[in-house]
C-alpha cells in the first residue's frame, strides 16, 4: 500500500510540472496550423494566454495521480513477487527478466485505467482547434460556433462521449496506447533502475535524492522519445471525434497519416516529448521515492 500511496504523490507532482508541455505536444501531434514547437508555444500563448497551456489539467490532476499510484504499485509489487517466486525472498537482487515482465504488466494495467483519462485530456486540449480546419469535408457551421468549445469540462466531455459512442468510446485509441505503453514502461522502469545503481556511489547502499532525480529524468526522456511514433497515432485517434471521425483504427490512422504527411509525421513532437519527459519523470520518481521514505520512516531512498 505504501507503493501505491507514494505513486499517487509522485503522479500529482508530475502532472503539475509536465502539463503545459503536454498540451504543446498534443497540439503538434493532432492539431493543425503549427509549424514547429516554438510556433506552437507562441500561437497558443497569443490566442489563449497562459491558461491555454493548462487546458484539461483538472481532470488529469485528479485522476492521473490515481493512475500513477496503480502503475507504480503494480510494478513494485509484481517485480517483488517475481523475485520472491524465483529466489524465495523478495529482497534478493532483481533480474532483467523480472523487470521486463513487471514493466509489461504495468503497461497493460496503465491502459485500462489511463485510456479514458488520456482521451478526455486530449479532447479538452484539442477542442479549441478551428472547426473548419478540423475536417474540411464537413459542411461549414455558423461562424459564431467555429471556435466555441464543444465540451464544458471533463464531466461534460465524458458524458458526451458515453452518450454518443457508449462506454467503449472512452477507450478510443486504447490499442495504440497499449502498443505505446507496454514497451514504453520497459524503457521507463528498466533504465531508471540501472541508472540509479550506476550513479549511486560505491560506498552507498541506496541512491540519494540527486541520483533518483537524474536517473528518473533520463529514463523519462528515453521512454517518451522512443514512444513518440505510437504516441502520435494514439493522440490522433483520441483527438479524432471532437468534431468528426476520420480514422477506423490504428492501421488506418497510420496509413492516412503517412499518405498525407510522410514518414516524418510519426516523429512530430519528439523534441517536446523528450524534453518534457525529463522534468515530468524526474519529479515523478523523486516524489515517489521521497514519499516512500517518509511513509516507511526510512532515512534512505530505495528503488521501486
Amino acid at each position: 500500500m505504501e507503493d501505491f500511496l507514494a505513486g499517487w504523490i509522485g503522479g500529482a507532482t508530475s502532472v503539475i510540472v509536465g502539463h503545459p508541455l503536454d498540451t504543446v505536444k498534443t497540439r503538434l501531434q493532432a492539431g493543425v496550423g503549427y509549424g514547429n514547437t516554438l510556433n506552437c508555444i507562441v500561437t497558443v500563448y497569443k490566442k489563449e494566454s497562459v491558461a491555454g497551456f493548462f487546458k484539461g489539467m483538472s481532470f488529469p490532476l485528479a485522476s492521473i495521480a490515481v493512475y500513477s499510484s496503480v502503475v507504480f504499485g503494480v510494478f513494485s509489487n509484481t517485480q517483488r513477487f517475481l523475485t520472491q517466486y524465483r529466489c524465495g525472498e523478495s529482497n534478493h537482487s532483481r533480474s532483467l527478466s523480472d523487470l521486463i515482465l513487471a514493466s509489461m504488466v504495468s503497461g497493460v494495467v496503465s491502459v485500462g485505467l489511463g485510456g479514458p483519462v488520456d482521451l478526455i485530456k486530449i479532447r479538452l486540449q484539442m477542442q479549441t482547434q478551428p472547426f473548419l480546419k478540423a475536417d474540411l469535408h464537413l459542411k461549414p457551421r455558423p461562424k459564431e460556433l467555429w471556435n466555441r468549445p464543444k465540451y464544458q469540462g471533463p464531466i461534460h466531455c465524458m458524458t458526451s462521449i458515453v452518450q454518443k459512442e457508449g462506454l467503449v468510446g472512452l477507450y478510443r485509441g486504447a490499442n495504440a496506447m497499449l502498443l505505446r505503453d507496454v514497451p514504453g514502461y520497459c524503457f521507463y522502469f528498466i533504465p531508471y533502475v540501472f541508472l540509479c545503481e550506476w550513479i549511486t556511489p560505491d560506498n552507498s547502499t541506496t541512491p540519494n535524492s540527486y541520483s533518483v532525480w537524474l536517473a528518473g529524468g533520463i529514463a523519462g526522456a528515453i521512454s517518451w522519445g522512443t514512444a513518440t511514433p505510437m504516441d502520435v497515432v494514439k493522440s490522433r485517434l483520441q483527438a479524432d471525434g471532437v468534431y468528426c471521425n476520420k480514422y477506423k483504427g490504428v492501421m488506418d490512422c497510420i496509413l492516412q497519416s503517412y499518405q498525407k504527411e510522410g514518414f516524418k509525421v510519426f516523429f512530430r513532437g519528439i523534441t517536446v516529448n523528450t524534453i518534457r519527459g525529463f522534468p515530468m519523470s524526474a519529479t515523478m520518481f523523486l516524489g515517489y521515492e521521497l514519499s516512500l521514505r517518509a511513509l516507511r520512516g526510512d532515512q534512505t531512498v530505495t528503488n521501486p
